[in-house]
């Protein structure tokens, strides 16, 4: 939104008010921009979090492909030939880059349509109109749209770049997995970005299961799954890694991520 121009805006009103007078600002996140403009206007003012920003949903699948960025949109259009995956964000770095990955998936046939603070509010808001009512069924986003948008069943979240900003990564795959839906989010990382990928896994305390690119691993959504057997292999590992169950589909091999029952501490 302060990409978009807002703040001046804000700048504007801000102009209008007494001197003197009590603030209170509201944000769903914290990220540098939000905090340049909470210190221009607030005098020691007390912060209260609802959450910290490094959580991550559990019921989101999240998996890494480490490819070279010129392997990049053959992999991408080849994950979308996948029909099971009905509606998906990709998150570009750039404005530019929203634009051509758009112009790319449209090209191979994918119904996409880019969102990014170039575009006009009429375009935006008709390229999200069309996405949620399942005319098109990518949408290209630059990290304008990692935040306060809210779309009901979205089954997954791209990010094509990895964001400069760690936190951004938390913000990007919370668009996917709301209101007790499950929700699958992958990164493509190239050589460039291994240093973003270790702080994003470093911030969330995790780490993120390698996919390989060679074999194009599907993820799949977390399921609930009865657990059977003695309790000593649900606990031997309950370190926020997930179990991990394979097999042969076709030339493909399927990935099927399972939460671990957590450990019975009585």
């Amino acid at each position: 939104m302060l990409d978009m121009g807002m703040i001046h805006d804000v700048k504007k009103i801000i102009s209008r008010l007494p001197k003197e007078r009590q603030n209170l600002l509201f944000s769903a996140t914290m990220p540098k921009e939000v905090m340049k403009l909470v210190n221009s206007i607030l005098n020691n003012p007390v912060k209260v979090e609802v959450q910290p920003v490094s959580s991550t949903v559990e019921i989101i699948s999240q998996g890494v492909y480490h490819v070279p960025k010129k392997n990049k949109k053959s992999l991408l259009t080849h994950l979308l030939k996948d029909e099971s995956i009905k509606s998906v964000i990709v998150f570009s770095r750039t404005k530019h880059g929203a634009n051509k990955i758009a112009k790319d998936l449209e090209k191979a046939g994918i119904t996409a349509a880019a969102i990014h603070g170039n575009k006009s509010q009429n375009q935006r808001q008709l390229a999200l109109n069309n996405f949620k009512e399942g005319n098109i069924r990518v949408l290209v986003a630059t990290d304008i749209a990692a935040r306060g948008i809210d779309i009901d069943e979205l089954s997954h979240v791209i990010n094509y770049d990895l964001p400069d900003v760690a936190e951004t990564y938390v913000h990007r795959i919370g668009r996917t997995g709301r209101a007790g839906s499950s929700g699958i989010a992958i990164t493509f990382c190239d050589e460039e970005e291994k240093g973003m990928f270790r702080n994003i896994e470093k911030l969330i305390g995790k780490s993120i299961p390698v996919l390989a690119e060679e074999e194009y691993e599907i993820i799949k959504p977390i399921v609930n799954v009865e657990h059977r057997g003695n309790n000593n292999s649900s606990n031997r590992s309950n370190k926020g890694n997930s179990k991990v169950n394979r097999k042969k589909t076709g030339n493909h091999r399927e990935k099927r991520y399972i939460k671990n029952k957590p450990k019975n501490n009585k």
